[in-house]
């Protein structure tokens, strides 16, 4: 496999001005640091980085940093964008050392229709889409594929029955972890009628007024009015 080169040179100055002017000039700020190097502030070619993130292995592609002749082995540690043009902003590289073991995370790829889902009509859900191994850089993979096909209803995959191999890779996700599964459908619960009824604003009571009432008069029926008093002859 040929190796990926990403061109740097040293950042003798900073701040937004400074990173505005990389960024017009084809390239982004960048900070590498790691094993038994120092810290050094670079300006790395925009074009490389981004195709790096953008291939197969992403962020666990191994490539070197050429410093002016001088090759440092990294990968891709940490990375800003713009969160409106999508452009990148600032990149860390992790310099690394390849007899040393590292941990990383690697992605997880599932294909094909479980028969939990097409013949007993349940739903497939992924849960976790990367698991952490820890290898050798050389030995980093790109992604860990498993075929579903078999999951039945109510199954799972877990990460200890990814196909990985144990000679290279030490699995460092518990492996009881849940990757994806096929579960039930569940059933929208309907409104109990009850609850319907209660929720019905009650019809004010209409009151029915008889004749008004006059004064003097007594309010009960069939009760007689007081007499007129006799004139005087």
């Amino acid at each position: 496999m040929a190796q990926i080169i990403v061109e740097g040179a040293p950042r003798a100055t900073r701040g937004k001005n400074e990173a505005r002017r990389l960024r017009v000039s084809g390239k982004v700020p960048a900070t590498l640091y790691g094993g038994k190097g120092e810290v050094l502030a670079l300006a790395v070619n925009t074009k490389q980085v981004t195709a790096i993130l953008r291939s197969e292995s992403g962020h666990n592609t191994l490539f070197q940093v050429d410093l002016g002749g001088k090759h440092e082995p990294a990968i891709v540690k940490d990375w800003q964008v713009d969160p409106v043009s999508g452009n990148l902003l600032h990149v860390d590289l992790l310099r690394i050392a390849m007899d040393v073991r590292m941990k990383v995370k690697v992605p997880v790829h599932t294909f094909g229709e479980p028969s939990g889902v097409k013949v007993q009509g349940g739903v497939y859900e992924v849960v976790t889409r990367e698991v952490e191994v820890e290898c050798l850089p050389a030995d980093i993979p790109t992604e860990f594929k498993v075929d579903v096909s078999g999951l039945a209803l109510n199954q799972s995959l877990r990460a200890g029955e990814l196909p990985i191999n144990t000679a290279k890779l030490k699995l460092l996700t518990d492996p009881q972890t849940v990757l994806s599964h096929v579960v039930t459908l569940r059933a929208e619960e309907e409104k109990p009628v009850e609850a319907a009824v209660a929720t019905t604003p009650a019809e004010p009571e209409v009151i029915k007024k008889g004749k008004k009432e006059v004064e003097g008069e007594e309010g009960e029926e069939g009760a007689k009015a007081p007499e007129k008093p006799e004139k005087k002859k």
